[in-house]
């Protein structure tokens, strides 16, 4: 199995060290940094398989980092650590495009949990992009979607989407009519129960309708389903 490479960004030299000690028996490389403005600078710079994000740090905070990175295109699964007392902040880190959370204190069978399963998820879309090479690319309208690139273009213009974006997009446009939920688009996306962030699902789809809509007031593709959530549009609602 290759060797996954890991940036913790923790000012907490305590929490660095558990880490370390509880993971050193797995196949992970551990890369750190205890504040924000070396953390930053070792994430765009390096290359990494996960990045463990502290949301409060000397210097630039987790949200800023988290920011930057994905206006930069990095889209380097982040696990965002969180205070109970940042609830809020929590909330924007996901909006922001953190794919999971973990609130401190936290157990380590937790956090290896995620760690895992963030890994892990990371695999499957390898795996799922080596399959479908050369298939199962989705065009509607002036909308193109090619999962083995993870590519999406608008009027033949390419689009920037954060991983979490485009699960939803495909998600959705390979489902055109359905509506889902927002618990639904929760579980099926950021693969956790995030009870009580339905706000999160509808960040990241206001964000996808500035992204691919002429009008993101009376949008062509992402449709709201009042009382339920979204849909994507039937072929014949969209005029090409």
């Amino acid at each position: 199995m290759e060797t996954k490479n890991i940036l913790i960004i923790e000012d907490d030299e305590e929490i660095i060290e558990l880490i370390e000690i509880n993971v050193e028996h797995l196949d992970y490389d551990l890369d750190t940094a205890v504040d924000g403005e070396a953390g930053l600078e070792k994430a765009q710079n390096g290359r990494y398989d996960l990045i463990i994000l502290d949301l409060m740090l000397p210097g630039l905070d987790g949200l800023e980092i988290c920011k930057r990175l994905r206006s930069e295109n990095d889209n380097t699964p982040i696990l965002m650590l969180t205070a109970k007392s940042e609830e809020f902040d929590k909330v924007l880190g996901l909006e922001l495009g953190a794919d999971d959370y973990l609130t401190k204190p936290f157990s380590i069978r937790e956090l290896l949990a995620r760690i895992k399963a963030n890994l892990r998820r990371v695999e499957v879309d390898k795996q799922e992009n080596t399959r479908q090479t050369g298939r199962d690319d989705l065009s509607i309208g002036e909308l193109s979607i090619e999962p083995d690139k993870r590519k999406v273009t608008i009027s033949g213009r390419a689009v920037s989407v954060t991983p979490k974006e485009f699960e939803l997009l495909h998600l959705f446009a390979a489902n055109p009519g359905k509506a889902f939920s927002r618990n639904e688009l929760l579980e099926q996306v950021w693969g956790y129960q995030f009870e009580g962030y339905d706000h999160t699902v509808n960040s990241h789809i206001n964000r996808l309708r500035n992204k691919i809509e002429k009008d993101p007031s009376d949008p062509t593709y992402l449709k709201t389903v009042w009382g339920v959530g979204y849909r994507f549009a039937e072929p014949e609602e969209i005029e090409k």
